[in-house]
């Protein structure tokens, strides 16, 4: 009985680490004009998922736009995607985003997140640090259902807001907290 679980643990681990190699490489490979072209693509199925997101991206400064996240783990995980900063329907500049985890959990998934950007000091902090890590800097709050609803011109209070979407995969629940946000060259 221990041999068989010890093997199925071993399996696991391997085809857990051989998905996050892959998916990390997929995430990774695209060219300048395949980010751009999949972000501006990003955006538009957000808007249609959440037109609440798209009423925040008339008063926003700049959007951080992350169109194929993956995340993976077994105890030990961690997340990686390319993405860029907009603004209007230009782009500006190109970030990477890097979150760690540990704790329970195993599996992977995929999903992309977009950062709106209200105010002309948070632009200013993302484009003088080069990146930022979320929850450090400018305040971001993070669109769920329930704040969704209550979201309006005049409630806009805070530096940023992030909607997470097209979430795919076997695992449980993404948090955007912690991650880090780099300038990267392309």
């Amino acid at each position: 009985m221990n041999k068989l679980r010890s093997t199925f643990i071993a399996f696991i681990v391997a085809a857990v680490a051989t998905v996050s190699m892959a998916t990390l490489n997929l995430a990774s490979a695209a060219t300048a004009e395949d980010l751009d072209r999949d972000s501006l693509q990003a955006l538009q199925t957000l808007y249609k998922a959440e037109p609440v997101a798209k009423t925040l991206s008339q008063s926003a400064k700049a959007v951080l736009v992350f169109p194929n996240m993956i995340k993976a783990g077994l105890v030990f995980g961690g997340s990686y995607g390319e993405g860029v900063l907009l603004k209007g329907s230009q782009v500006i500049d190109y970030y990477n985003s890097v979150a760690g985890s540990w704790g329970v959990q195993i599996g992977a998934q995929s999903y992309g997140y977009a950062v709106f950007l209200m105010t002309d000091e948070a632009v200013s902090y993302i484009e003088k640090t080069k990146g930022w890590e979320v929850g450090v800097g400018p305040t971001v709050v993070v669109v769920d259902e329930g704040i969704a609803k209550n979201i309006s011109s005049s409630s806009l209070k805070n530096d940023a807001y992030a909607f997470i979407f097209s979430q795919q995969g076997l695992m449980a629940g993404v948090s955007i907290e912690g991650t880090k946000i780099s300038h990267i060259k392309r």
